[in-house]
């Protein structure tokens, strides 16, 4: 663990963690018969769509790729559009987009924010399996769509990456809403790691077609958030290709289920506890988790921003903290349903009925507590509380063994039990 608090000698450790290769070299890989030079003219108006702040996501290198060939196929800096995908997220700032594009870019190209709920700023584009598809004017009045992104575990559409940067992180509300409402979390086949069968991903790939995305630039990052492989190319075939190699790389085997967990969360995913309860609802309700029922989940996490600043992120706190207990929570949203970003409070509310969650080391713990979560000051309270709640949880002396899970990166790892 990434901290200097000693775990109990009665704890028996298995630490689960991706399986990265050597990085040989992060040259694009060019998937499909199509190229950008194919696509670009001189002339054109074009949009770039990129993941916000919230996404670990080398976007300097990969916008700053699709640039320099924009560039050398005639398309001047004012014919091109950056546009933030912030879904339900509050605006970048100004640090943010330094940060993520660099100086060079910020200085040369015009930058938007996407705003879910601007109704002139949208576009309608009709039904998709009763699905509402409304995107950003940006993404559609322009000759053409280009997005970046990144593949890793996803909650809801099994791996991100493709399309999703754009029919989601460029969506209106009301797509926002449909594609994260209760039927459609409830659907078997929206799961973590999930591609085939799966409603939210065919609603992702179907809505890209339709809006007329014809070019990603993806990547799989390692534990340092650096690029492990890059691909770019049509968004269905750029996906499935990196999709099998994350398979290889983030999905790892434990050998037998455990009574306590450790969920670990980095970089922009530990700012607020909306992206940081991602790490715990990714190890809980994952297929085939090592997790028993009741297993406490170390949750380490500052959350310096809160529950979060964004439209989403207080919706997730203000259902959560409203709700008397996370059964009656569910029990609520299921019966009258949410507004996108509530989702998260109905994922998060799934895993608290089943396991305990304690967030350490959090800046602002009576978020926390409002949240129906325990709140540690540091590794060595935490530890001691998970302790005594696993031995009640499953009727446990003091002395006897504990089985741990340490998963250091929780958002890139996805542990499953083996199947005798």
């Amino acid at each position: 663990m990434n901290d200097d608090a000693p775990l109990p000698p009665s704890w028996r450790v298995t630490r689960a963690i991706s399986h990265t290769p050597a990085r040989s070299h992060t040259t694009t890989i060019h998937v499909g018969d199509r190229r950008l030079t194919d696509l670009a003219r001189p002339g054109m108006r074009v949009t770039i769509a990129f993941t916000d702040a919230t996404r670990a996501c080398p976007d300097q290198h990969l916008v700053g790729g699709l640039l320099n060939e924009l560039e050398a196929c005639g398309i001047a800096p004012e014919h091109i559009t950056l546009i933030c995908a912030t879904g339900l997220h509050r605006p970048s700032t100004p640090a943010e987009r330094l940060a993520k594009l660099g100086p060079d870019i910020v200085a040369r190209y015009r930058i938007v924010d996407h705003n879910a709920l601007d109704p002139d700023a949208l576009v309608d584009h009709g039904v998709i399996d009763g699905i509402p598809l409304v995107v950003n004017r940006q993404c559609v009045e322009c000759d053409l769509l280009l997005a970046t992104g990144v593949v890793e575990p996803h909650q809801y559409a099994g791996y991100s990456g493709g399309a999703k940067t754009v029919v989601i992180g460029c969506g209106g509300e009301a797509t926002i809403s449909a594609t994260h409402g209760p039927v459609m979390l409830d659907h078997a086949g929206t799961r973590l790691g999930s591609i085939e069968g799966n409603p939210f991903q065919a609603f992702v790939r179907a809505g890209g077609e339709r809006i007329g995305l014809r070019y990603v630039v993806n990547t799989i990052l390692d534990e340092t958030g650096e690029p492990l492989m890059i691909a770019a190319g049509p968004p269905i075939a750029v996906h499935d290709y990196l999709v099998a190699q994350a398979r290889t790389i983030y999905e790892t085997p434990v050998n037998h289920p455990v009574h306590v967990a450790r969920a670990g969360v980095e970089g922009p995913k530990a700012v607020n506890l909306y992206q940081a309860s991602r790490a715990a609802t990714y190890l809980a309700l994952a297929e085939r988790t090592p997790l028993l029922p009741g297993a406490p989940i170390l949750l380490p996490a500052p959350i310096p921003e809160g529950a979060g600043e964004g439209a989403g992120e207080r919706r997730f706190f203000e259902a959560l903290a409203r709700a008397p207990s996370p059964h009656q929570l569910l029990e609520d949203l299921r019966r009258t349903g949410f507004p996108a970003g509530a989702q998260r409070a109905y994922i998060l509310a799934q895993t608290l009925v089943r396991h305990p969650i304690i967030v350490v080391g959090a800046q602002h713990p009576d978020v926390v507590r409002a949240c129906h979560m325990h709140a540690a000051p540091d590794m060595a309270t935490g530890i001691a509380l998970a302790d005594r709640l696993a031995r009640e949880a499953f009727s446990l002396a003091p002395d006897a063994p504990l089985e741990f899970l340490d998963v250091p990166h929780a958002l890139l790892t996805m542990p499953r039990l083996t199947v005798p």
